[in-house]
């Protein structure tokens, strides 16, 4: 694609960015057959070619965003599935973060939207404020319909009462069982923290006995994607430097041979650390080092392989590759081996490149197009007729639980289970009384 940027604007490092990626796209239009939006909706503007113009003619001629620019990148669920099918190298995740902050500067949203953003991004990465909201949202839930359609569908995500807060959330170091193989750093993230921490518990159980150290580092947190997919740069660079040293302080300390994500959607955001503060010179260095260091939870138990401590017959599971696992990390085959692996059928979703319409806040903040994407992926579940589903990211698990007949549980707590851990919780309470598959699963432990 040919742009016309002058030296003044290419002088700014983010529009210089932009600009090289502008130049790599050739207008093939792969991307718009894997693109949601554009499946949905059959608009050009809602593809990644149609908004990589948007952007383009933004960008180019420094204009203030204009309500159409906004809409139809708002309406992007930054699933990256473009990036999978882009011949060409087109890194549409760095140009689309780069036309919302750009937004963020230049155009004043109507106030309600204004202040759902601000909210989100002053409840949802601090565990303890999303907790109180949550116990909130248990009392409100009943009124949902009178508070609009983005209110009561960020209502609706919420589960009746927050779990109490787990232990392992807190700074400590979990000893490996055995001679130590690893040493890593866990994430504890934060909604999932709050929303289902026993997968966090899974999580630390299931790489200890794999002979990781597995420690929680002081000062580390929320990964910064929910202020950043926002265009929110602030907070989202405050929170990535506040995890750049956590993690750089343990790595001086004990080493570290990776940072362990179990949030697909945090891992993505990790990988990409070294990018964000590529042009901080303090920070720099640091932050690409920790980005080297980030790994999926799937590619270390891959790392160190495992071995299924539980026999009986093959539980069939239909396995959700969340957007930011597959088209975010490129980490597609270690969860579906790693749950062959332990004992498992893997069934494969149709049109699993598809989102499922989750996508952080996307289901808060275009709730009708989430919903018939929700509708679209649960209907396709479902047809797999599966035992049960597996995922690696929170926001998948929250966006289809109760649109899907099987439960849901992470890719993580199947392992932990299959290699000497306890059943998954949620499975627990899905298969209470008769169920179809109870018998299997009792003869499987």
């Amino acid at each position: 694609m040919e742009t016309r940027f002058s030296a003044a604007q290419l002088a700014d490092p983010d529009v210089r960015a932009s600009e090289a990626i502008l130049r790599k796209c050739v207008h093939c239009g792969f991307c718009t057959a894997t693109c949601p939006t554009y499946v949905l909706l059959g608009d050009e503007l809602d593809s990644p070619r149609g908004r990589i113009y948007l952007i383009k003619d933004m960008l180019e001629h420094s204009k203030p965003a204009s309500a159409t620019v906004v809409k139809h990148v708002d309406r992007c669920l930054s699933c990256l599935s473009c990036m999978t099918t882009c011949p060409s190298g087109v890194n549409y995740m760095h140009l689309v973060d780069h036309a919302r902050q750009h937004i963020a500067a230049t155009y004043r949203r109507p106030l309600l939207d204004r202040a759902l953003r601000r909210l989100l991004t002053l409840v949802l990465p601090h565990p303890g404020r999303l907790r109180l909201a949550m116990i909130g949202a248990a009392f409100a839930r009943p009124f949902g319909s009178l508070l609009g359609a983005r209110l009561s569908a960020m209502l609706s995500l919420a589960p009746n009462l927050p779990p109490p807060p787990a232990p392992h959330g807190r700074p400590q170091v979990f000893p490996a069982n055995g001679a130590r193989r690893m040493r890593v750093a866990l994430l504890a993230g934060c909604v999932q923290q709050v929303v289902r921490p026993d997968i966090n518990a899974a999580t630390i159980r299931l790489l200890t006995r794999l002979g990781c150290e597995v420690v929680v580092a002081n000062g580390s947190g929320c990964c910064g994607a929910i202020a950043h997919h926002l265009g929110d740069g602030g907070p989202a660079l405050e929170a990535v430097r506040a995890n750049v040293a956590a993690w750089d302080r343990e790595v001086a300390q004990g080493g570290l041979d990776a940072i362990v994500a179990n949030a697909s959607g945090c891992g993505t955001m990790l990988k990409d650390y070294g990018f964000l503060l590529r042009d901080d010179t303090a920070w720099a260095a640091p932050a690409a080092h920790i980005a080297g260091l980030a790994r999926d939870v799937s590619e270390v138990v891959a790392a160190l392989g495992i071995t299924p401590t539980r026999t009986g017959p093959k539980l069939a599971v239909a396995y959700h590759s969340a957007c930011s696992l597959q088209h975010g990390q490129n980490v597609n085959r270690e969860p579906r081996a790693l749950l062959a692996d332990a004992g498992f059928a893997v069934s494969e979703i149709a049109e699993g490149h598809l989102c499922c319409g989750s996508a952080g806040t996307y289901n808060i903040l275009q709730p009708a197009l989430a919903r018939r994407l929700g509708e679209r992926k649960a209907a396709a579940i479902d047809q797999t007729g599966a035992a049960m589903v597996a995922t690696g990211n929170i926001g998948c698990m929250m966006q289809l639980e109760g649109r899907i007949r099987a439960p849901i549980v992470h890719t993580v707590e199947l392992l932990d289970w299959a290699t000497g851990g306890p059943r998954p919780p949620a499975l627990a309470a899905a298969w209470t009384g008769q169920h179809p598959w109870q018998e299997r699963v009792e003869a499987a432990e």
